[in-house]
């Protein structure tokens, strides 16, 4: 009897394994401390949130991928992917990602310039202020605003876009370009990598550098595509889940944890 019924709970325990349905969650590759690639793997803030999420949820067994920012959006934007993070909420720039979860975390996107730039005259009001200089950017990232936008249409201003942070802070420290727009965390804890690994000499071979203004406060989410021609059946269920595990997160302190025991030991 005892050998029958464990064989049948091997069975139920095989059967349900079996049946949850495996999914690809993208991920920043370049975007530290929030969400990056480290040793070809899934890291950052959003990562642990993110884990810990679908830690909570039942059906799926998930697969968090990081790529560079602008194939994750392209994946989005042509249905071919399932979900990204960490997007902020942009219906008018980026219609095909919807819906997004409850928010993950609150950031500061600022102007960070070359300290010779600010010398030359205030720069506190954006974008105004920053007529006539060259704006870094990541690529894919949409963080300047609609008036920023307009000035960059209108030749006011030029943006030039790379790769990740580490790229966008050397070439601003090499004058290659005058000020990089960015979330303040992201910018203070990358330049202090850099300058830990010996590959930014502030002062030096490399420019000093400071924060010359705030653009806007922001949040980021897990967003979903909305171009999947319905390829994605369980996504309502999905997001679901997923929004009660962030909810009941927040509800008990995890979140709180997650977010103190990441920057304590990083």
């Amino acid at each position: 009897m005892n050998f029958w019924l464990t064989s049948l709970i091997s069975v139920l325990c095989a059967s349900a394994q079996a049946a949850d349905i495996p999914v690809t969650i993208y991920a920043d590759a370049g975007y530290p401390p929030y969400a990056y690639e480290k040793d070809g793997k899934p890291a950052g803030l959003y990562y642990d949130i993110v884990r810990a999420a679908v830690g909570h949820m039942q059906g799926y067994k998930v697969e968090i991928q990081p790529v560079p920012w602008k194939r994750g959006m392209a994946l989005l934007r042509t249905g071919t992917g399932f979900a990204l993070y960490p997007p902020y909420m942009n219906t008018k720039d980026e219609p095909w990602t919807w819906p997004y979860s409850l928010p993950l975390y609150e950031e500061h996107v600022v102007a960070v310039c070359r300290k010779d730039v600010l010398a030359a005259k205030p720069r506190t009001r954006w974008p105004q202020d920053f007529y006539g200089l060259t704006i870094g950017n990541n690529a894919g990232f949409i963080v300047g605003g609609e008036a920023f936008d307009q000035a960059v249409r209108a030749r006011q201003l030029r943006v030039e876009e790379a790769k990740d942070s580490e790229t966008n802070i050397v070439k601003l420290g090499l004058r290659r370009i005058d000020c990089y727009i960015n979330d303040r965390l992201s910018i203070q804890w990358t330049l202090n990598q850099l300058k830990v690994q010996g590959k930014y000499d502030e002062g030096g071979m490399h420019a000093g550098v400071a924060e010359a203004a705030v653009i806007a406060v922001k949040q980021g989410f897990l967003g979903f595509t909305d171009r999947d021609n319905g390829k994605y059946a369980y996504k309502q269920d999905f997001v679901k889940q997923f929004n009660n595990a962030i909810s009941q997160m927040k509800h008990t302190g995890e979140m709180d944890a997650i977010t103190r025991n990441f920057f304590k030991t990083h």
